[in-house]
């Protein structure tokens, strides 16, 4: 039998405790296994789960945490066994809600296909250009809640994670063959850590499209009002829009008001955000950020400060980066974006270039160039970095 097709052609529908145990003890014995969450979170300020996909040696099943709980799926993560995801994000952050737990070792097809060259590759692509096969079509827009899901539904989740252990196997295979599974390794560590990072509420202000347009005490009111918004957010399970639109938390920002009047006047704001004790809450954010001293202003990464006379090198070098991934087949946002540039010329410590296969890539040359001892030149129709003759 073709792996992964066979898989996908016979899916269990598990909506039984006992049935979940029976899967989870299996799983826990595998050395990998495919995973993959369907939610929802238009409504909510977290993630709703709505289906888990999960695919093993032994077979496939789609468990329905509606009907179950699954937080005994954290004995196999815990476990020895290697969790298989693609785009692995947002489906840890749905883990580790459900289950308490994040995967103990993780393998993101999507980042580990980087280093084989394939851009933020979609499953899709991944099965196609790898394997060779082609994954069911379906509806985007499904609504994962609705029971009982159509054959064509079920079908459609189940090759979400169908092919994952086949990638996995193939993908690890010719990363290792060219010498790069251990990057792909510490990549995948990196993400699964980061997982477990809960967003600063003092750094939501920076998702506002209007954040780099502000300026001056605009800026400390948009950070105590954004935060303000996402701490009632995250307390209500509602998304921060509901609790004040973007449009009237910038126009908070942008002429902070000085009474409830003005509040009531602000454009995009309605009643609905001003009940109760809401319009004084809102209010004493909008003092508290104009009175943020400037040494407690959350800048965004990419405003970071660096010296002037190494701004142009940034531009420069991450020019010769696309180059660089381009002859090494790599993603370039694997190797450095221009904030690990900045964060690297910054010396700072935690800068991605300092250590690991990054610094040897990228830092250690940067690191020459900016000292004079190597200079970018055109060779033909590339531009490349070269030691300079003194």
């Amino acid at each position: 039998m073709t792996p992964g097709k066979s898989l996908a052609s016979t899916p269990a529908w598990v909506d039984e405790e006992r049935r979940f145990h029976d899967v989870v003890a299996e799983v826990a014995e595998a050395a990998a296994y495919g995973i993959d969450t369907e939610f929802h979170r238009e409504r909510t300020y977290y993630p709703q789960l709505a289906l888990l996909q999960i695919a093993w040696p032994g077979g496939l099943a789609l468990v329905d945490p509606l009907a179950l709980d699954i937080a005994p799926l954290a004995t196999v993560l815990e476990g020895g066994g290697t969790a298989v995801v693609h785009a692995a994000d947002q489906d840890l952050e749905v883990l580790l809600r459900a289950c308490g737990v994040l995967p103990r070792r993780l393998f993101d097809t999507q980042r580990a296909a980087g280093f084989l060259g394939f851009s933020t590759p979609s499953l899709q692509t991944l099965v196609e250009q790898i394997l060779g096969r082609r994954l069911p079509k379906g509806d985007r827009l499904t609504d994962w809640t609705k029971r009982p899901l159509t054959t064509e539904q079920q079908a459609y989740a189940a090759a979400d994670v169908a092919y994952l252990l086949e990638l996995h196997a193939t993908i690890s295979e010719r990363l290792a063959a060219r010498g790069r599974l251990a990057w792909a390794e510490v990549e995948c560590e990196e993400l699964r850590v980061q997982a477990r990072s809960d967003q600063d509420p003092a750094t939501a202000w920076w998702r506002l499209k209007a954040s780099r347009s502000l300026r001056g005490t605009s800026r400390g009111v948009a950070q105590e009002v954004a935060a303000w918004r996402e701490r009632r957010a995250a307390e209500l399970d509602i998304p921060p829009r509901f609790v004040l639109a973007d449009l009237a938390l910038a126009s908070i920002a942008q002429r902070p008001p000085r009474s409830r009047e003005e509040l009531v006047a602000v454009r995009g704001l309605d009643g609905r955000n001003l009940k109760g004790n809401l319009a004084a809450e809102v209010m004493a954010a909008v003092a508290r950020g104009k009175e943020l001293a400037e040494a407690e202003l959350m800048r965004p990464p990419s405003e970071e400060q660096l010296e002037r006379t190494l701004r142009p090198a940034v531009t420069l070098v991450s020019a010769w980066v696309g180059q660089l991934a381009a002859d090494l087949e790599i993603d370039a946002a694997l190797l450095a974006n221009r904030a690990d540039l900045q964060a690297y010329l910054r010396h700072d410590p935690d800068a991605r270039l300092a250590t690991g296969w990054r610094h040897e890539l990228v830092g250690e040359p940067v690191g020459r160039l900016v000292e004079g001892k190597a200079a970018l030149a055109f060779d033909g129709d590339k531009l490349v970095l070269e030691d300079r003759l003194r």
